[in-house]
């Protein structure tokens, strides 16, 4: 058996444990490892390296991925396409194994409803993948937030000032609850719930009266207000799957707080900060866990599934079904954050 791995989209921590989990596991099988370079792209244009015991020594606190990634599309053209299938075929490759988010898990779905064997282990730093409770690296990137909110804490009491801080959150706001939650915010804005910019005014002028001169709120990238209807862009480029470039909230938000309130105002994004580093433990175990999952549902040849974790179980669902809907904040969670809005 033959099998390939590759990493596709944004980077995130606790992809290098999925490769070396898969690898170690299929190994005991007897599988040959054949690493694919910058997710689809490598296999549009046959670039691949040997994956073997020794290669994969050290990956499990490596962040990144040694794979590299992109966002290639393989589908989105008919000349991509054949040159993808025609490297497979060249390779020899029995099974692709695809780490990745809605984007590289919906090819890896096409590719097996077209004859090709596909496993899927799920990788978005949004954790807004359907299918499974949590997603490697959304502990990582929590953990980050966490601790830069901890950090301006004490410049923005200091100053007297207004934070707003900008995390990851295309559509979901996981990574604003938790790590809002976590880091003690003063509002929470998240995308599942469009804001009226006078209740954002209130809740920092009511701080204001009460004394506290500061405050910190944490936006999602992808959180907007209701009158503008939708999410805000930098600028109307489209990445290869057709989503835009997100970012500007922070910025709006700050501006239009400073120029009502008077208060000074700042804004901060996090940006790729919370991609980079090392992984959490949580997120180390979960995505050993998973490849060892990825590898075992090629032995039993079931193909065209996605490992996913449910409780405390990691279970499989179909890649299909896996990328049909975006996983939006639980409103319970949600509701316990707004319990400490100010």
């Amino acid at each position: 058996m033959k099998v390939g791995i590759l990493t596709g989209g944004g980077d995130c921590p606790g992809l290098n444990a999925v490769i070396r989990a898969v690898v170690r596991r299929g190994l005991e099988f007897g599988y040959e490892f054949v690493g694919i370079r910058d997710g689809w792209k490598g296999l549009v244009l046959g670039d691949t390296v040997p994956l073997t015991k020794a290669s994969i020594s050290g990956l499990l606190t490596k962040g990144g991925t040694v794979l590299g990634t992109s966002r290639t599309n393989p589908l989105k053209n008919e000349e991509d396409k054949e040159k993808l299938l025609q490297n497979i075929k060249e390779l020899g490759l029995d099974c692709i194994v695809c780490i990745g988010g809605d984007d590289t898990l919906g090819v890896a779905a096409e590719l097996y409803d077209m004859g090709i064997n596909t496993v899927g282990v799920p990788k978005t730093i949004d954790n807004d993948l359907s299918g499974t409770d949590f997603t490697f690296g959304f502990d990582t990137a929590v953990s980050i937030v966490t601790e830069a909110l901890d950090r301006l804490h004490t410049t923005t009491e200091a100053h007297h000032r207004v934070m707003v801080v900008e995390v990851m959150g295309r559509h979901a706001g996981w990574i604003a609850v938790y790590g809002g939650l976590a880091g003690g915010a003063d509002l929470i804005l998240i995308p599942e719930e469009p804001f009226e910019m006078k209740d954002v005014l209130r809740v920092v002028e009511d701080r204001k009266a009460d004394g506290k001169n500061f405050s910190i709120i944490v936006t999602a990238e992808g959180a907007f207000p209701k009158q503008a209807g939708g999410i805000i862009t930098k600028d109307r480029a489209l990445d290869a799957f057709g989503n835009a470039k997100l970012g500007g909230v922070g910025e709006l938000l700050a501006q239009e707080i400073e120029d009502k309130t008077g208060l000074e105002t700042r804004f901060v994004v996090l940006g790729h900060l919370q991609r980079g580093g090392t992984p959490t433990a949580f997120d180390r175990i979960l995505a050993s866990r998973f490849g060892v999952a990825a590898a075992e549902l090629i032995e039993e040849k079931n193909f065209g599934r996605m490992v996913a974790l449910s409780g405390h179980d990691i279970v499989n669902v179909a890649i299909r079904e896996a990328t049909s809907k975006t996983k939006t904040v639980n409103k319970e969670v949600f509701r316990v954050a707004s319990i400490f809005f100010s």
